[in-house]
């Protein structure tokens, strides 16, 4: 076998998902973005209902303005890495301001919300620790798991007791523990249940460390995630984000009262070997913070939006999770049936993403959907007016309402 041949089946399902004129679903151009929650795509204005831009804050006028600015007064890039020369006085300044905003001791700034997993969960946890995994856990915590050598042990999805169970059984081995969970899981939309794995945390010494990409801006109330919301903020020994997602920009985030969080800037090699983020970015990053704090009827708005588009889809008989959050994701029986109803949909107006087997929960086809707190109700139930009518004209068979 040559080098480029195990790429050969990749090739062979791709050609199968877009056998008969279908749609490469992984290569959706969004020609131009209209408004936060509508786009051009293949020349037509199309809702969107696939993005994680919770807030709508992509497109926020403060932002753009402070954006420009930070360009005519900083540049377009800083060239270096954060421990070179790619650290400037707004870098510093978003992370203090991050820092104070969550009420912990310091924060590390990131490029991507991907290197921010990669490189504080493989930092702390080495070859002689063990990582206590969510089953269901993003590609960066795995990819974090390898990097570092960690021991990992994997407990079900959501399942305080079975974390417990794990941990018991590593009682009297050398080596420190780590669980990592999520606030909301990106593919279901699935709330962890982070008072139970705070109690956890506190009985068996292990540390905890919670990612709330999905969550910041979402859940609690100053909108800081999961671990606010259930009320055990202080319990949590690392809390990581993401700028890509209701920040509308892009980077990654750690905060932690731990006074090491300064040395690790100086193992993480995700942080020390990447160049930092460009001074626009981190202004509007800046910029959008202060829409977050000061603005909490986002919030109000977005979750009003995601009980609205939920309950839509699982009256018409879509199957959903039990959750109600932003994600919210339809769960298909089989692959073709999900490539069919995806492609229709966007010919119908409407784009959300298609997630298959093997990177999904069960095996099971998804579409999944996220909803704005910009979308209006005549939005969200024209989306839900939309499904109904690619579910039936693909033969789809749902559930009594």
């Amino acid at each position: 076998m040559t080098l480029l041949e195990k790429f050969n089946g990749t090739g062979a399902r791709l050609q199968a998902l877009t056998a008969g004129g279908g749609r490469n679903p992984f290569d959706v151009v969004i020609e131009r973005p209209l408004s936060s929650t509508v786009g051009l795509i293949e020349g037509r204005e199309t809702l969107l209902f696939g993005t994680n831009n919770y807030l709508g804050l992509s497109q926020s006028p403060k932002a753009v303005e402070a954006a420009a600015k930070a360009v005519r007064e900083f540049g377009v890039g800083t060239t270096g890495s954060r421990i070179a020369n790619g650290t400037q006085s707004l870098h510093r300044h978003l992370e203090t301001r991050i820092a104070d905003y969550f009420g912990q001791r310091d924060c590390m700034v990131f490029s991507t919300g991907y290197q921010a997993n990669l490189g504080i969960i493989s930092t702390i946890a080495g070859k002689d620790d063990y990582l206590l995994l969510d089953a269901d856990s993003h590609a960066s915590i795995y990819d974090a798991a390898k990097l570092g050598y960690a021991q990992v042990i994997r407990f079900r999805h959501n399942d305080p007791d079975d974390l417990h169970k794990r941990l018991r059984r590593l009682e009297g081995q050398p080596g420190g523990r780590l669980i990592v969970a999520e606030g909301i899981y990106s593919m279901t939309g699935n709330v962890a249940p982070m008072k139970e794995f705070a109690a956890i945390r506190r009985e068996t010494g292990a540390m905890l460390l919670v990612d709330e990409a999905h969550s910041f801006g979402v859940l609690g109330p100053t909108g800081k995630g999961a671990a606010e919301e259930a009320g055990v903020l202080e319990d949590m020994d690392f809390v990581l984000g993401t700028f890509s997602k209701s920040f509308g920009t892009v980077g990654g985030y750690c905060v932690s009262n731990h006074p090491e969080l300064d040395l690790i800037r100086l193992q993480c090699r995700p942080y020390m070997f990447t160049a930092s983020l460009p001074p626009d970015v981190i202004a509007a990053t800046l910029a959008n913070l202060e829409e977050i704090a000061t603005r909490p009827e986002l919030r109000a708005q977005l979750m009003d939006n995601a009980r609205q588009f939920h309950s839509g889809l699982t009256q018409a008989g879509f199957r959903t999770s039990r959750h109600v959050s932003p994600v919210v994701a339809v769960t298909l029986e089989e692959t073709p049936e999900a490539v069919a109803l995806w492609n229709r949909l966007l010919e119908l107006g409407v784009y959300v993403n298609l997630s298959l087997p093997p990177a999904t929960p069960d095996n099971h086809p998804l579409l999944r959907c996220s909803v704005m707190a910009t979308h209006t109700p005549e939005q969200i139930s024209r989306a839900v007016d939309i499904f109904t009518r690619a579910a039936r004209e693909c033969g789809l068979l749902l559930a009594a309402a």
